[in-house]
């Protein structure tokens, strides 16, 4: 029974399982559209619907969360088990431009659509208010331009609109507010004023602008009037005429009134707290021209202008003389005259730094000229008071060149062969300009044209240039040219290829003498010749001065000490110092000198071999006396033939086996047996012994 209810649930559990199925959805997309288009009319409705295309395994509720963005910030949101979702706006602005995107979640699944952009057309009105409605000239007037439905970035307009001209505008970027405020300067004549401002903004096809404002009228008031400006007797006159000028207004404040009166630029008469200015004058053809008469009151400016002619009386006088150009001490006469022969009275001066210098009261000047006359002359005239005055004539009074002379800058009439010579050409007198002429030889080298002097550098120096240097002066003086002393200049050559040379050469015996010669290649004369040896310092052991290419020094009893390296150096007066190689000179001694001490050293060693022989005899003497008298009659005939018969060898004798020295110097027999006649063989012995004595037998015996 039990297994039997057991199996009854089994069967009731898969049925259940089999009745039951799992939920599977996906989205197969997100699309946002705008209701009625994507541009819209500024102030129409107009919705963002979105909507999401989602594929279920089964039909089964699903929420769906939708959020709606502009330009990525959020605007509107809501939760909704259907497929489509809407963002109504009642009331389309401007401000509702931009791009719009939705994004669905459902449980843990999001799909963001394709963003659209949206254009509301056309934007609001703007509202334009000025904080004065009437003004003074002058003054400050200051305006506000807002468009309350409008979101920055914003460009502002304002114009200013005066009658019978064109508006002018003045624009103003806001980047965080939709209003902005500008002043304007109401200015003179500015009677009746109208402003009125537009706004423009940024969208994706350009730039939007939205209707103008509202006109706003502005009434100015004048400080004053504008000035008037007349002529007493008329503005058209002639020279001599008085003129009179009168320059006035009328204010309702003549506090701070000043009036101004010029010509040009020049101010010629001004009042201040006054309604009116006067000025007059005598009238010349200076007088001509415009002339302004301004009134000021603080920031505002009024001006008029009259044009004013004054014809001439007289013509400007002319001045001529009989020369420009003359020698001192010649006449000049100066002559002044008035095109048309008219009366006038007539004065001649002189142009100074310091002011004009009368010369006389005349139309005529007659002077005899000195250099001092050279200057520049006027003559005057008056007519009616008025006076002119004619150009200026330039006199140049000249004075003759004195023989100039030509001298070299440096000082010294030479040149060293290679650098430039630059010589210069003076004369004392003569009034300048003066032309100088340089010449080498016959040939034109350099024309200049100065005061007093005049340089000339010539850079091709040659050894063999002839002829010599000179050069003339002239000036406009009729004496005509001088000219100067010829110069003759001489050209250096520098030294070149100094040598040393002994005799003798190489070695010196002591107590000779030696000869140096020291010589060179090239070099004009003297030549200053300098002989040096060698040392930790340089020693300057004999110097001379020589008009010729060599100098020979003799250096007399040479010693050892003199032994060294020797060098000249050679210099003239282009002072360059050229350095010979050195030579070597050793000090030997004389033949003589070899001789004595060969001599010497010979009777040096002879005395000691004496000396040596005489203590070798002495000591073999004191050895054999008693020996021999002992073993005399032992000493066998045969031993004297023995060694009588030995051969020498290297100069030496050995005495044989027979005989050997002990420490007692003491000669022992070694055979007691040898010959009978001992006194013959002593003799043989001791004549042996004599005959081989050399430097080497004291060290045999010693062996």
């Amino acid at each position: 029974m039990y297994l039997a209810l057991l199996v009854i649930f089994l069967q009731c559990s898969e049925l259940y399982a089999q009745g039951k199925v799992y939920q599977v959805f996906t989205f197969n997309g997100v699309k946002i559209k705008v209701e009625p288009s994507d541009k819209v009319k500024n102030g129409a409705p107009m919705s963002i619907i979105c909507h999401a295309d989602i594929s279920k395994n089964t039909d089964f509720q699903l929420k769906h969360n939708f959020t709606f963005f502009k330009d990525g910030k959020l605007v509107f949101m809501t939760i909704s088990d259907k497929e489509d979702a809407r963002y109504e706006i009642p009331v389309a602005k401007s401000a509702d431009t931009g791009d719009y995107e939705c994004r669905v979640k459902a449980g843990d699944k999001l799909v963001i659509s394709k963003p659209i952009y949206v254009w509301v057309a056309g934007m609001t009105k703007p509202i334009l208010t000025a904080d004065k409605k009437e003004v003074s000239e002058g003054e400050i007037v200051k305006l506000r331009c807002e468009l309350p439905e409008e979101v920055p970035p914003l460009e502002f307009y304002f114009r200013k609109i005066k009658t019978n001209s064109e508006p002018i505008a003045k624009r103003v970027a806001e980047q965080n507010q939709n209003f902005s405020e500008m002043e304007y300067y109401v200015e003179a004549g500015d009677n009746i004023l109208q402003f009125d401002c537009f706004g423009k903004r940024q969208v994706k096809s350009g730039w939007e602008s939205s209707q103008h404002s509202n006109k706003t009228l502005v009434t100015v008031k004048e400080p004053f009037r504008n000035p008037t400006l007349i002529t007493t007797p008329s503005n058209n006159l002639t020279e001599g005429d008085i003129i009179e000028f009168q320059c006035s207004t009328v204010a309702a404040e003549m506090r701070g009134i000043e009036i101004i009166f010029q010509k040009n630029r020049t101010i010629l008469n001004s009042v201040r707290d006054k309604k009116s200015l006067k000025y007059s004058t005598l009238a010349t053809q200076e007088d001509s021209g415009e002339y302004l008469c301004k009134v000021e009151q603080g920031a505002v400016s009024k001006t008029t202008k009259l044009n004013v002619f004054v014809s001439e009386l007289f013509p400007k006088p002319t001045l001529s003389a009989s020369m420009t150009q003359l020698d001192e001490n010649k006449d000049l006469i100066l002559n002044c005259s008035i095109n048309g022969s008219r009366r006038a009275n007539f004065s001649i001066l002189r142009k100074s730094s310091s002011g004009d210098i009368l010369l006389k009261k005349s139309r005529i000047l007659a002077i005899k000229v000195n250099v001092n006359d050279t200057g520049s002359y006027t003559c005057k005239a008056e007519v009616k008071g008025i006076v002119k005055e004619s150009k200026p004539v330039r006199i140049s009074v000249y004075a003759p060149v004195s023989k100039p002379t030509l001298s070299v800058v440096s000082g010294s009439p030479e040149v060293v062969l290679g650098n430039p010579l630059q010589l210069i050409c003076h004369s004392v007198m003569g009034t300048p300009p003066i032309t100088f002429t340089f010449y080498k030889g016959d040939e034109i080298k350099k024309n200049v044209t100065n005061d007093t002097y005049a340089t000339f550098l010539d850079e091709d120096i040659g050894l063999n240039d002839n002829g010599g240097y000179k050069c003339d002066a002239r000036n406009n003086h009729s004496s005509g040219v001088k000219t100067s002393n010829i110069l003759n200049v001489t050209v250096i050559v520098p030294i070149r290829g100094a040598s040393l040379g002994s005799v003798p050469y190489g070695e010196v015996e002591v107590g000779s003498d030696t000869a140096f010669l020291c010589s060179v290649k090239e070099g004009s004369w003297p030549i200053h010749f300098k002989f040096f040896k060698k040392t930790d310092h340089e020693e300057l052991l004999h110097e001379a001065r020589e008009y010729s290419d060599r100098t020979i020094w003799h250096k007399k009893t040479m010693k050892r000490r003199d032994t060294g390296t020797y060098y000249c150096m050679a210099s003239n007066r282009a002072s360059v110092d050229v350095r010979s190689h050195p030579i070597t000179i050793s000090v030997i001694l004389a033949a003589w000198q070899k001789g004595v001490i060969a001599a010497f050293v010979l009777t040096a060693m002879a005395g000691a071999g004496a000396v040596a022989l005489w203590w070798f005899l002495c000591k073999k003497k004191k050895a054999k006396g008693p020996s021999m008298e002992m073993s005399g009659s032992a000493l066998a005939p045969s031993l004297a033939s023995e060694k009588l018969t030995r051969p020498p060898s290297d100069g030496n004798y050995y005495s044989g086996s027979g005989y050997i020295e002990d420490n007692e110097n003491h000669m022992k027999s070694t055979d007691e047996s040898k010959g009978p006649d001992l006194e013959s063989a002593e003799v043989d012995y001791t004549e042996v012994e004599v005959s081989t004595l050399d430097p080497h037998r004291e060290n045999i015996w010693a062996s």
